[in-house]
């Protein structure tokens, strides 16, 4: 979880992490410091669906709930699952879908995994069964639907705090604007720095401080740098 630089966010969960799209917590930034309104969603980025209805900007009480993507055939004898939620795999949704006609709870004659570089799970319906009522059977006793708690952890000052995924926008973009302003600030003070010599060397020539007796006929180093600074002093 990234405090300096709006790089991203991820908000930690006992097992797993919802991440943010990187553009859309750019743009939150950018309205944050116009001071307008934003909103912050997870954006898995791995196929499925996701309810954020209760999401709650990533507070404790809040929750997301995900879902695979089912279609039906053009005969309603089989299910074609193509996307799955994230966080899980082929071998566990269909693990979850065998585990539910083993207690009955969906009727289905066989499950095909068709999976290669995409997801296909072909399940297969028996007769007289509905697929509507299947679908919604998979949703509800099966890994084809899930649902993340969020639980937003951050360390500030050695001490953990439950915070929303804006505080931590919010927190990040000023710790870095701040960061920013002391970088520049320490680049004005060179510039001036170098400003400052270069007036002194300007100074130098123009008062023909090289042509001071006490320059000219000095025993050593110190005695030109004491002299110099005694001429440069008004200054």
């Amino acid at each position: 979880l990234l405090i300096h630089g709006v790089e991203g966010i991820a908000v930690g969960l006992s097992s797993k992490i919802l991440p943010h799209n990187f553009n859309e917590v750019c743009d939150a930034a950018i309205a944050y410091l116009r001071k307008e309104e934003f909103h912050l969603y997870p954006d898995f980025q791995t196929g499925g669906s996701i309810d954020v209805s209760r999401y709650n900007d990533g507070d404790r009480s809040g929750r997301v709930r995900i879902r695979a993507k089912i279609s039906k055939s053009e005969d309603n004898k089989t299910l074609t699952i193509t996307e799955i939620p994230f966080g899980k795999t082929t071998p566990l949704v269909i693990e979850s879908i065998l585990k539910a006609v083993d207690n009955g709870k969906i009727k289905i004659r066989k499950v095909d995994d068709n999976t290669s570089d995409k997801v296909e799970i072909l399940v297969q319906l028996a007769p007289g069964v509905s697929s509507d009522k299947t679908i919604d059977a998979l949703y509800a006793f099966t890994g084809c639907e899930g649902r993340i708690f969020p639980n937003c952890c951050v360390i500030d000052d050695h001490r953990p705090y439950f915070l929303t995924v804006s505080d931590v926008l919010k927190k990040s973009v000023d710790n870095t604007l701040y960061l920013l302003k002391r970088e520049l600030e320490i680049e004005r003070a060179e510039l001036l720095e170098q400003l400052h010599f270069a007036s002194l060397e300007q100074i130098f020539i123009q008062e023909r401080i090289y042509k001071d007796q006490e320059f000219e006929q000095a025993e050593n180093d110190d005695e030109i740098c004491e002299h110099i600074d005694f001429r440069l002093t008004p200054y």
